[in-house]
């Protein structure tokens, strides 16, 4: 049953990501050279979406779906993983003109292409599986 949900809401999130142009190269190149405010108005919007949701959660003690209790863990605060790693995803973001998101919205779009990305995606993410113990955490 999870599985139908969650394949739903994924459905949902990359029809919203395309018809809002998230998904986009020309959106992302244009945001990368501050051409324009739409990008910025959607990780915006998002972000204090994303705020307030928590707040919610945390004021009401609002359970999962499943009725399971939501916990948020404290981060540890350090500037540079978060600096090193912000430079890294924003590079490779730039570079395919895709983050992880839209990147799986763009193959059910048709843009093969993108395979490739992915491709390389999932290497780092193995990449950093091997060097995790030796970067800042």
């Amino acid at each position: 049953m999870r599985t139908i949900v969650y394949l739903f809401i994924g459905i949902l999130f990359g029809i919203t990501m395309f018809k809002s142009e998230a998904a986009s190269w020309f959106r992302i190149y244009e945001m990368f050279k501050f051409d324009a405010f739409h990008m910025y108005g959607i990780i915006g919007s998002a972000l204090v979406i994303g705020v307030i949701t928590i707040q919610l959660i945390k004021k009401f003690d609002i359970k999962s779906f499943y009725g399971e209790t939501i916990h948020f863990y404290p981060k540890t605060r350090s500037v540079s993983r978060y600096l090193i790693g912000g430079i890294i995803f924003g590079l490779g973001w730039a570079l395919a003109g895709a983050c992880p998101g839209p990147m799986f919205t763009l193959i059910g779009a048709g843009f093969i292409p993108i395979l490739v990305v992915i491709a390389a995606a999932i290497l780092g993410t193995f990449l950093y599986g091997i060097l995790k113990d030796k970067l800042p955490h």
